[in-house]
C-alpha cells in the first residue's frame, strides 16, 4: 500500500500558493471527498476507536485526507475557478460580439471616408467660386455701363457728322449719357455726396483750401472741386472742397468811442 501511496503522490499535481486549479470532473470529485474528509476528521479524532477501525482506516486511507491550510486554500481556489468557468460567456457569444464590433468599426470607417471626401469637394468648390467672384464680380456693373458707352459713341459720331455745327445737339447727347451713367451707378448703390453749402465734415469732405467769405459761417463748404461718392454705407471717395474763412477785416461793426490821445 505504501508503494501505491508513493505513486499517487508522484502523479498528483503540485499546488502552488495563489495558483488556480483547472476545473474538471476529477477535481470536483476530489473536492467533494476533501470536504467530506474535513467535516468528518474532527469527529473521527475525538471518538474512541472501535474494534476493527484500523482496517477501515486502511481502506479509506487512499480516499480521505487530513484537513490542513494548504488543502483549504486549494479548495477555495478550485471553487473560485469552477465559478469563473461557469460565469464565463460561451465562445459563440464572444464570436457574435466580435463580429458585431467589427461590422460597426467598418461602418464608422466608411462613414468617415465619405465625410472626408465631401469636405474636400466642398473646399475645392468654395475656392473655385471665390476665384470666379473675384474675376467676374463686376460683370453686372460693366453690363449696365454698356448702354452709356453706346450713347456716348453716338453723340461723338453725330458731332463729327455735323462738323461742329450742331453744338446744342451734342450737348444734349452728352447730358443724356451723364444721366444714364449716374442711373447705372445708382442702380448698384453708388450715390454722390452733397457738399455745397454744407458744414465741413472731415469724414466725407477733403478740404483743398480756404477762401475768405463773410456771407456764411466759418468752415462752410463754398465750392465743390470734385464730387465724392458712397457705395451703400461705405465711402468710395471724399468730396474735395473749399471752405469758408473769415476775412481779415471781418464784418462791419461799430468802432465805438475814440480813445483819448495820451500826450
Amino acid at each position: 500500500m505504501s508503494g501505491n501511496q508513493d505513486g499517487s503522490k508522484k502523479n498528483a499535481p503540485k499546488v502552488e500558493p495563489g495558483a488556480s486549479l483547472p476545473a474538471d470532473e476529477a477535481l470536483e470529485r476530489a473536492l467533494r471527498e476533501a470536504t467530506e474528509s474535513m467535516s468528518s476528521g474532527g469527529r473521527a479524532g475525538s471518538a474512541s476507536e472501535p474494534p476493527g477501525s484500523e482496517a477501515r482506516d486502511e481502506e479509506s486511507d487512499g480516499r480521505k485526507l487530513a484537513p490542513n491550510e494548504e488543502l483549504e486554500r486549494a479548495l477555495r481556489e478550485a471553487e473560485a475557478s469552477i465559478e469563473a468557468r461557469q460565469a464565463a460567456p460561451e465562445p459563440s457569444e464572444i464570436d457574435e460580439a466580435t463580429a458585431s464590433l467589427e461590422k460597426e468599426l467598418e461602418e464608422t470607417r466608411d462613414r468617415l471616408i465619405r465625410l472626408q471626401a465631401d469636405f474636400e469637394n466642398f473646399r475645392k468648390r468654395t475656392l473655385r467660386e471665390r476665384a470666379e467672384a473675384f474675376r467676374y464680380g463686376h460683370q453686372n456693373v460693366v453690363k449696365d455701363l454698356l448702354p452709356t458707352v453706346d450713347n456716348l459713341e453716338r453723340a461723338v459720331a453725330h458731332a463729327r457728322e455735323s462738323e461742329g455745327g450742331d453744338l446744342e445737339g451734342f450737348l444734349q447727347g452728352v447730358e443724356l449719357v451723364l444721366r444714364e451713367l449716374l442711373g447705372a451707378l445708382s442702380k448698384h448703390g453708388v450715390t454722390p455726396i452733397e457738399a455745397d453749402g454744407q458744414p465741413f465734415d472731415p469724414s466725407i469732405h477733403e478740404a483743398m483750401g480756404q477762401t475768405p467769405d463773410d456771407s456764411v459761417a466759418p468752415n462752410t463748404v463754398v465750392q465743390v472741386l470734385e464730387k465724392g461718392y458712397r457705395l451703400l454705407d461705405r465711402l468710395l471717395r471724399p468730396t474735395r472742397v473749399l471752405v469758408s474763412a473769415r476775412s481779415e477785416a471781418g464784418p462791419a461793426s461799430d468802432p465805438g468811442p475814440e480813445e483819448p490821445e495820451v500826450e
